[in-house]
């Protein structure tokens, strides 16, 4: 007797006791958006009253709005560029100075402490808007949108308020000598002008222009929200066709032709625009040559004639095999190091004031560090040899020489990657390199996750663009002298640190060559990527990845856990499922929505036999924002029926409610109204999308990612209702017990 309790009593041990509590952790504090349309019969019928001209006005606004998106995205990016490069110029002109002036009379120290205040200020203003202000604008913004295009709702991801706290962000942090980018940000600055632009009006400004009302709903949202994204990617890089590509491989669950169109049109919109305001700035209306935030440079475009195929083919696989396992290896070392970094800030600096403090801290560490590191090298290199340095440092070097140092640290990080690509052979010392590398890459870790917008598309480049050029410098030189220019083992290096940190392959090769201007280079950086991706994936997750689970977002991957097949329906819905008849009682609507225990936002519709003995069968299912809708306008079969009502609810009733439906806390239901009646019939989903209980796990997967749903209802033969698939079942179970106890683990 005793050992059949102690048996049972280790079973129940082996069960995760944590699980409800998990499940709420994944399900709280984030909604799912509604992809799939709600063909109702008001849906039904303004979508028959449309002519073919109607269509066909829809259409070309959607080509409008793609237009706007790009403009506006391509001005953003231009303003940015334009405040980064007046800032840090400033900066790096006083410091120049000040340290020109000690270093032949001492009291280099006063020199130091400016370039740190100097830096701390500007990163404290760029803290201080993200801390206390908007939250959501904090890092480069792209695993959020990641979160958005594949079904989940981040609490003010897409807001006004969240895009002027993201530019000025950007702004502050690149100001401030952080190891940052400004690249990243570009792509959600993007995802919000386009959901901006294309509902026609701001909820936060409270200003409804009146147009683009066709377009007020998540499905046509997400679509525009996928071309902000592009044309982010677009200005940041100058890659259109990057950018396209971004979308559908990083982002986007739903795809097709004519959004493939419309999405390129953006893209081209936003680089244009960006070139020629650029071109405008700098005093060269009309010569666009500067299609992106970041310029590579031009690679050389006769590569390939001057050797021969089998030669350069060899030469390039080789080099993949230096670059990218160091690549695959150097990110997985950055994401877990990132991860247990970013699990600490989860528990001990969750504070506004305290992530402003560790701002500043990083800021003056980085100052500090780069000052040291200047000060101590003594790689000294004639004046003449550098191309373009725009702050060159003598220090203790000899009259007409500079400190190849301060060409990687006192410089912005876009003129540094591209000073590495191109400077000539013996333009900087191999222990330059190594220690650059180095003290960049924990700085760069360090850095990403703190309470600022800043990207780490250009830490990875320059991390990798320093390792990569000290591998050319290292290696013995090919046959042929083929790549004796290490700038060119500079670009691999860039390419497999970038690639191992974000595990990006198809878009990231694209977005490379676009910027490289030369597809010759196409065959080392695609190798390159896949390499230093598989090497990667064996040991860490991608970066994006590793912060979409700590943040406990509900997030559906393209595919299902390998070992999923033996699952099915009924072991990951939830159930008993709250439902509806089709007629209920409004008292029991508000009570059910009020709820605090229940967070539901999708409810079944049935109707009950005559006998009330069997269970009711499914005939729709209704939304939580609808019925809100419903209850707001007193939408009651007693009021329609005395002709009380003022007129009929119409879909543009539902439109205008939408984002920001209200709580049904500040929904008034009178005593006398919660006895009335409500008639779901012509608002609820007649035909949602139903699976039996036998269906295997992959297929339900499969359905959530290519239709874009929020619920999917479990039905069994006689098609009654057993139960509710919702967007964090499926998260709890591609987790396992191992994923839910490492989220517990970060949040407690």
């Amino acid at each position: 007797m005793d050992e059949e309790i102690t048996s049972e009593e280790d079973s129940l041990k082996g069960r995760p006791k944590e699980i409800t509590h998990n499940e709420k952790l994944l399900s709280l504090k984030y909604e799912s958006l509604d992809y799939d349309n709600s063909e109702n019969q008001l849906f039904l019928e303004e979508e028959r009253r449309m002519s073919y001209l109607g269509f066909r006005c829809l259409e070309i606004s959607r080509w409008v709005v793609c237009g706007l998106i790009g403009f506006l995205t391509g001005l953003i990016a231009c303003f940015i560029d334009i405040m980064v490069e007046q800032l840090t110029g400033l900066k790096y002109y006083v410091v120049k100075e000040n340290i020109e002036k000690f270093t032949a009379g001492g009291g280099l120290s006063i020199s130091l402490i400016l370039w740190a205040v100097l830096n701390s200020a500007f990163v404290m203003v760029g803290a201080i808007i993200v801390a206390f202000f908007e939250p959501i604008a904090g890092g480069s913004g792209i695993p959020q949108i990641k979160c958005y295009l594949n079904g989940v709702k981040i609490p003010r991801v897409v807001r006004l308020k969240t895009l002027l706290v993201k530019v000025a962000g950007v702004i502050c942090s690149v100001a401030g000598g952080l190891v940052v980018g400004k690249e990243g940000p570009m792509i959600h600055s993007g995802a919000v002008v386009a959901a901006g632009v294309s509902q026609g009006r701001s909820t936060s400004l409270k200003r409804d222009f009146k147009i683009f009302e066709y377009f007020r709903r998540d499905t046509e949202k997400r679509d525009f929200v996928s071309a902000g994204a592009a044309a982010g990617v677009s200005a940041a890089f100058g890659a259109p066709v990057g950018g396209v590509l971004f979308s559908l491989e990083e982002a986007a669950s739903y795809w097709n032709q004519m959004l493939t169109w419309r999405i390129f049109f953006a893209s081209m919109i936003s680089t244009f625009t960006l070139n020629f305001f650029l071109s405008v700035y700098n005093k060269n209306p009309g010569e666009l040559s500067n299609p992106g935030l970041i310029n590579f440079g031009s690679f050389d475009r006769n590569f390939l004639l001057r050797n021969r195929l089998w030669v350069v083919i060899s030469v390039f696989v080789l080099t993949c095999e230096c670059g990218g396992p160091p690549g695959g290896l150097l990110g997985a070392l950055f994401n877990a190091l990132n991860y247990w970094l970013t699990i600490f800030r989860i528990r001990y600096i969750h504070r506004p004031c305290l992530q402003v403090m560790e701002a500043m801290l990083v800021a003056a560490v980085t100052a500090t560090v780069s000052f040291i590191m200047i000060y101590f090298s003594n790689a000294c290199q004639p004046l003449d040899v550098v191309q373009g340095e725009d702050y060159p440092l003598q220090l203790y070097c000899d009259d007409g020489e500079y400190n190849s140092m301060a060409t990687t640290f006192f410089n912005r990080p876009e003129k540094s990657v591209q000073n590495l690509f191109h400077n000539p052979p013996g333009s900087y010392h191999p222990l330059t390199l190594g220690v650059f590398t180095i003290t960049y890459f924990f700085l760069a870790c360090w850095t990403y996750g703190l309470a600022v917008s800043a990207g780490v598309f250009i830490p990875s480049l320059l991390i990798g663009a320093a390792w990569g050029r000290l591998i050319g410098i290292m290696l013995p030189v090919f046959p042929l002298q083929i790549w004796a220019d290490p700038g060119k083992y500079a670009l691999i290096g860039a390419a497999a640190q970038l690639g191992g940190i974000v595990r990006m392959t198809l878009s990231l090769t694209v977005i490379l060559i676009e910027a490289t201007g030369n597809v010759t280079y196409g065959l080392p950086l695609m190798l390159v990527l896949m390499t230093a991706k598989i090497v990667g994936d064996y040991f860490e997750e991608g970066l994006y990845d590793i912060h979409i689970k700590l943040q406990s977002v509900p997030f559906v991957h393209s595919e299902a856990p390998p070992t999923s097949h033996w699952l099915t329906a009924r072991e990951v819905m939830s159930s008993p499922v709250t439902s509806f008849n089709r007629v209920e009682r409004v008292g029991t609507i508000v009570d059910l929505l009020s709820n605090t225990s229940t967070n539901h936002n999708g409810f079944p519709v049935v109707v009950s036999n005559a006998n009330g003995e069997e269970p009711a069968k499914l005939c729709g299912l209704i939304l939580r924002s609808q019925l809100i809708v419903l209850l707001k306008h007193k939408v009651f079969v007693e009021l329609a029926r005395s002709k009380l009502t003022r007129r009929k609810l119409q879909l543009k009733d539902f439109r205008d409610a939408y984002p920001r439906f209200p709580p049904i806390q500040s929904i008034h239901v009178s005593q006398d109204e919660r006895e009335c009646m409500m008639d779901l019939t012509e608002f609820m989903n007649p035909t949602p999308y139903t699976v039996p209980q036998e269906t295997s796990l992959p297929r339900v997967y499969k359905l959530f990612r290519a239709l874009g749903l929020r619920h999917l209802v479990v039905v069994d033969d006689s098609n009654r209702v057993v139960g509710l698939v919702t967007r964090k079942d499926l998260a709890r179970y591609h987790l396992g017990k191992h994923g839910l106890e490492e989220l517990q683990l970060a949040q407690t």
